[in-house]
């Protein structure tokens, strides 16, 4: 008897042997043979040592099956770390937005924009009226938003000024020294490449416009803009700082759809970087985007 039960209990893996079937069946026909065999000697597992170990095979599927769920859930848990992260960056932007030039969206420009631009990333209606009132003072909340600028040089030499918005500039500070130093850059003092750069106001269009390129180039002179070029994302208008808010207004009168508009940085000089640093300095760009305080990064490429 006990011979034949061992007999019956090594079947499976003689007969549905992946050569002699598809796996998919063989699988499914030894797993149920399998089981049923668990079900009648699971009273003595011991005196029947041939059948545990494929019983634990049938075990070990499943676990395999629990590992992907948790695979499943640490991605999600992924996700919406991330999705917190630009819900943050989203809501300081506007916070700041609305601290200097009013909560008003239609009075302020770059409160529109910051706004238009939460909306777009499906930013809960909730958490940008709170950002909003964080910055008119409507909503105390005893956390003050600093905007503060570093400085520094990323792979092969690249001169980086990074803008952020942070509630606390020395866990900023020191993120932003780690990227930098892990990427093979470093963080320098302020000043040490801030002179490679110009002060400027930026605005940023889209290429849906309803005025041709000469018409967009006519209206940004008339506004009073400084230069104009043209992207391979639509056309970036630089201004003079104190500028910013009339060309604005102003080209939003000409009809133009303005995409962003901010305080920015324009290399007085372009670099080129070595092909050797390329893939490096991308990395670190797209660390610096996850970092939830960093809100612009200028370079001179």
């Amino acid at each position: 008897m006990v011979g034949f039960l061992y007999f019956l209990a090594d079947l499976p893996q003689r007969f549905f042997a992946r050569e002699h079937a598809p796996e998919n069946i063989s699988r499914k026909i030894a797993y149920g043979f399998i089981l049923l065999i668990r079900t009648i000697f699971s009273a003595d597992r011991a005196g029947y040592s041939c059948v545990y170990p494929l019983a634990r095979l049938a075990d070990n599927q499943d676990m395999s099956g629990h590992s992907h769920w948790a695979g499943i859930k640490h991605k999600k848990a992924i996700t919406d770390a991330k999705r917190a992260s630009v819900f943050t960056k989203f809501g300081k932007l506007i916070t700041v937005a609305a601290r200097e030039g009013g909560g008003d969206p239609v009075m302020n420009v770059r409160l529109r924009l910051a706004i238009d631009r939460a909306r777009s990333a499906n930013m809960p209606k909730d958490g940008i009226d709170r950002a909003v009132k964080r910055g008119t003072g409507e909503l105390k909340e005893g956390v003050e938003i600093q905007e503060i600028v570093y400085e520094g040089y990323g792979p092969g030499q690249v001169a980086m000024m990074i803008a952020t918005a942070t509630d606390n500039k020395n866990r900023t500070l020191s993120e932003v020294k780690t990227l930098l130093k892990k990427s093979g850059g470093q963080l320098v003092a302020s000043g040490s490449v801030g002179y490679l750069f110009q002060n400027i106001g930026i605005i940023e269009l889209s290429q849906e416009q309803t005025l041709s390129s000469d018409e967009i180039e006519l209206s940004a002179i008339d506004a009073g803009a400084q230069d104009i070029e043209s992207t391979e994302n639509g056309f970036v208008i630089y201004t003079d700082p104190k500028d910013l808010k009339v060309v604005e207004s102003a080209l939003e009168k000409a009809g133009l759809a303005i995409e962003n508009s901010s305080l920015g940085y324009r290399p007085h000089q372009k670099f080129t970087l070595p092909e050797s640093s390329r893939m490096a300095y991308e990395n670190l760009l797209e660390q610096l985007d996850e970092q939830e305080d960093v809100q612009n990064v200028y370079d001179n490429l």
